[in-house]
């Protein structure tokens, strides 16, 4: 515990030093009177336990209670400070940094009846020293003690949602309730942090089924919202190539191109739809539509038999017909 009784154990070698100087100072004035050796040695010894009791020091961090004859008479440190041997006495050595304190909640039920283990740590400091050890007995222990209620008393006003997504507001309320509690100890808390919420397994495996499950809810209305959306864009085009039969022709020419220059492959096509992409035609039309300039700043391709700008080569009579091109 940082909070300790030293019971005049904390010997420092000046206060042995000083010791050693005047029990050997009085036991040599002893012998040059004359008093007999056993007394001067007594004599020495006393007077050097005495002065070595009477030096004490604290760290820096430290400050010593001083009680004379169980009074409390003040705090003493850092540093070396005297006392008066017998009367008084060094009670506490109160630590004045910044310390932890961690402490946690197992099995405890939240608002929605969810058993869980919550485990937090507490950063506190002791501001006034005089209190922490006037006031309460062990208040290491009453931190960890009034953490651990307050921690309890948090869980079942919240929801687990709440405990899982929301760790720094409940960190603020614990702080705030154990401020309340501790200000009359002279101990400040700079933050309260929750570490870690831990909950039944079967618990967690069902929310993660659910979990899944809304993910794959949200999938499906995302694909579903992506398919009218699509159906809707189909129905624009159609509408757009049924105005402009042109227009119709020319994306059936690029997807042939496509298909063939992507894919390295032979394709087929009937002879039908061959002399409906015919080039010539298909310029001679969209002029017609006023697609073209007129202005004679583009020549009009040269005419071409129908025989000899179709892409496609007549089987025989009475057949589909078929044409062949090479990616």
């Amino acid at each position: 515990m940082t909070t300790h009784r030293p019971n005049d154990t904390r010997y420092s070698l000046v206060a042995l030093a000083v010791g050693l100087i005047g029990g050997a100072g009085v036991a040599g004035g002893l012998f040059l009177a004359g008093v007999a050796p056993p007394l001067v040695g007594l004599a020495g010894v006393g007077v050097l336990v005495l002065l070595a009791a009477s030096i004490k020091y604290t760290d820096q961090w430290e400050k010593a209670v001083l009680l004379r004859l169980g009074r409390y008479r003040g705090l003493r440190g850092p540093g070396y400070f005297a006392i008066v041997p017998i009367l008084d006495r060094v009670a506490y050595i109160i630590d004045q940094r910044i310390r932890t304190a961690e402490f946690g909640a197992e099995s405890c039920l939240t608002r929605d009846t969810v058993p869980v283990n919550v485990d937090a740590i507490a950063f506190w400091v002791v501001r006034d020293a005089e209190r922490a050890a006037l006031e309460v007995q062990d208040y290491d222990e009453a931190v960890t003690l009034s953490a651990q209620t307050a921690l309890r008393d948090a869980i079942g006003k919240h929801d687990l949602a709440e405990l899982i997504q929301q760790r720094g507001e409940l960190g603020q309320v614990l702080k705030a309730a154990l401020e309340q509690k501790m200000t009359a100890w002279g101990i400040h808390v700079q933050s309260v942090e929750i570490r870690d919420v831990i909950i039944p397994a079967a618990l967690e495996d069902a929310m993660s089924r659910q979990a899944q499950a809304e993910r794959e809810r949200q999938s499906r209305i995302i694909l579903g919202t992506a398919e009218t959306e699509i159906a809707h864009k189909f129905v624009e085009a159609a509408s757009a190539y049924r105005d402009q039969p042109g227009a119709m022709n020319l994306r059936a020419m690029n997807m042939l191109y496509e298909s063939i220059a992507k894919r390295g492959s032979l394709m087929v096509v009937p002879s039908g739809l061959a002399d409906a992409l015919n080039a010539p035609a298909m310029m001679g039309l969209m002029g017609a539509t006023g697609l073209v300039p007129k202005d004679g700043a583009a020549e009009a391709p040269a005419p071409a038999s129908s025989e000899a700008a179709r892409p496609v080569r007549e089987t025989g009579p009475g057949t589909t017909g078929g044409a062949s091109h090479g990616g």
